[in-house]
């Protein structure tokens, strides 16, 4: 039988298209809609989630490239540092429209899960390419280093 982890829960695939990318299934299948479509093509980093701990675009991603295998999203109430961003994401009033911050939140859990103590070089490049179009970068900046610093 063909399943992935979301959540820590474990969904069977049936009758979803292998080709599916993962976003739809969140979202039109799962009604999970905390993860956002953006751009639709893997450009603006809207629609991340964490697949086996690693950021990926969920829009062009094919649910196949996920059996067996462990996806986070935003949803996840559980996740250390999920948890920990959160609240220094209102902290430092990150959000303004807040249509990007799930997956700013998603892709700074990522780097943090294989980087506790990264430079602000290392944020900055791992940031590069989840579009704010508010420009709250400096402020992710702020957050994703407090989260880092403990």
């Amino acid at each position: 039988m063909k399943y992935v982890i979301i959540n820590d829960k474990k969904y069977e695939l049936k009758d979803i298209p292998q080709d599916t990318p993962i976003l739809w299934v969140l979202r039109d299948y799962l009604n999970m809609t905390g993860t956002k479509f953006g751009c639709g093509v893997a450009q603006c980093g809207a629609c991340t989630v964490l697949l086996d701990d690693k950021a990926i675009r969920s829009c062009s991603t094919a649910i196949s490239e996920a059996i067996g295998k462990k996806i986070t999203t935003i949803e996840n109430k559980d996740d250390k540092e999920l948890k920990a961003l959160r609240i220094v994401w209102k902290e430092h009033d990150v959000a303004q429209c807040g249509y990007c911050q799930p997956g700013q939140i998603m892709n700074a859990s990522a780097l943090l899960k294989s980087n506790k103590n990264p430079s602000s070089d290392q944020i900055k490049e791992a940031m590069n390419g989840n579009i704010c179009r508010c420009g709250t970068y400096n402020k992710i900046l702020k957050a994703v280093s407090t989260v880092a610093k403990g």
